[in-house]
């Protein structure tokens, strides 16, 4: 922050928030990091903001005096979107954590931005309705539209980008405004809803929710097999797509993950490449489903094909899943990761995976694969060995290679991650001249450039 205007920006920030503004160091520290491996970059200042129009008064203040500010949810990033670079005021947003209505009838929920993926399943939970859009943490729906964050369900559902309706958005000059409507669709206007999805709090900050919700399938049943390598598991997943089997999963684990999770667990899988599948709608079209996709995977050598159909067993394969970057880090005691990840067109997904897996052999770093095949979308979780002092250089040449790579097969450098401070460097070269539009409306609404600077744009 300009050194002049502190005391009087703190005066006036106590007045309107007292003890729920805070400078605590330890506080300050917790919001500076998240999930990355970029070092620790924590504000100046941390606030707590129960409603929109605390928001707006904040940013208000903000502005006056030119302080930075920028968006928190549960602090899950893995590119550095929230780390203060510029210093200012981190924005806590969970305790704008209300569920404010669910309309069962209109399948959507609208909600407050703090609201975290975990809370929302309890509370649909026998509703008969739920939201498919789960990242593997148990990340805020605010920090999920801002990151424009997909996961699993992907494949069938979509990402945050298809089932966001409305929102609530304090903008930079601290006005409040609401995009999009209950509706299923509109042709009135711009799309600003979807401006503000995936623009990583460099636009405003989201404050409320219009959230798409499904109908609970009447039969879900989960599957895992695995197969004799990487290209065998990926032609699966192609071959199901290309078919048009409108599976609700389909995520890959390689035999390094497989190994780690065995070891941690003290399970007994296959160690090698793995598929876990789930498909749902009535008895008789999972039963058409499974048939088609078992059919395809004996033609690349599946085995140890494990259903399961109760709900019990399914989370308990699932949580293999979701535990596998933690497993991961196993491999390598007191490693840390650097979590990366591409998308790329299906049908050049085989051919990105061999390509990587060379490239990870060449670097002489443990990298396991993982990701969510039936989109193209996959993740590197790049261990970084605690005595190896070149390790980390190693793995950001690694990521490059990576991103350029998915780029010259006419992908993008993240499907899910976001941009943040980590892949930069790449926007230009995925979006060319677009790069200058996404400028100006960066100019146009936030002129003084407060809102997540250093973010998202180079």
């Amino acid at each position: 922050m300009n050194p002049t205007p502190t005391t009087a920006f703190s005066a006036e920030l106590q007045t309107l928030f007292g003890d729920r503004a805070t400078r605590d160091e330890t506080v300050r520290h917790d919001h500076g990091t998240g999930f990355s491996y970029h070092a620790c970059t924590p504000p100046d200042w941390v606030v707590f903001p129960r409603s929109t129009e605390e928001v707006s008064e904040l940013v208000k203040l903000c502005g006056r005096f030119g302080v930075p500010l920028v968006p928190f949810g549960a602090g899950t990033s893995v590119e550095g979107h929230i780390l203060a670079v510029r210093g200012g005021v981190c924005v806590d947003m969970r305790r704008m954590n209300r569920i404010l209505e669910i309309r069962e009838a209109d399948l959507c929920a609208t909600v407050q931005a703090g609201v975290t993926r975990n809370q929302l399943d309890d509370r649909l939970e026998g509703s008969g309705a739920f939201f498919p859009i789960g990242p593997g943490v148990n990340a805020t729906l605010g920090g999920m539209a801002a990151n424009r964050a997909s996961g699993t369900n992907a494949v069938r559902y979509g990402t945050m980008r298809e089932n966001v309706l409305a929102l609530t958005v304090v903008l930079p000059s601290g006005q409040i405004i609401r995009t999009g409507s209950k509706a299923k669709k509109s042709s009135t206007g711009y799309d600003l809803t979807r401006l503000f999805v995936g623009a990583e709090g460099t636009l405003g900050i989201i404050t409320e929710l219009t959230i798409r919700l499904y109908p609970v399938p009447e039969t879900t049943r989960t599957a895992i097999g695995a197969f004799p390598g990487i290209d065998a598991a990926v032609n699966v997943a192609i071959r199901t797509i290309q078919q048009g089997v409108p599976i609700a999963k389909i995520e890959l684990l390689d035999a390094q993950i497989m190994r780690a999770i065995n070891r941690l667990e003290g399970t007994t899988y296959p160690e090698k490449t793995t598929l876990f599948l789930e498909f749902n709608g009535t008895a008789r079209q999972v039963q058409e489903q499974i048939q088609t996709v078992e059919e395809i995977a004996r033609g690349f050598g599946a085995e140890n094909f494990v259903w399961e159909t109760d709900a019990a067993s399914r989370r308990k394969l699932w949580a293999i899943r979701t535990n596998a970057a933690p497993a991961a880090q196993g491999l390598v005691p007191g490693s840390g990761v650097m979590s990366t990840d591409v998308c790329v067109p299906i049908s050049r997904l085989a051919e990105c995976l061999r390509d990587t897996e060379a490239d990870i052999a060449a670097s002489g770093l443990l990298a396991p694969v993982l990701g969510h095949v039936g989109d193209g979308n996959f993740h590197l979780a790049i261990l970084i060995p605690p005595d190896d002092p070149d390790a980390l250089q190693r793995a950001k040449a690694l990521n490059e290679r990576l991103v350029r790579r998915a780029l010259a097969m006419e992908g993008t450098a993240s499907g899910e991650h976001g941009i943040g401070v980590g892949k930069q460097p790449y926007m230009a070269l995925e979006h060319g001249p677009a790069l200058d539009v996404m400028r100006a409306i960066k100019a146009a609404l936030d002129p003084a450039g407060i809102m997540n600077p250093g973010k998202l744009l180079p």
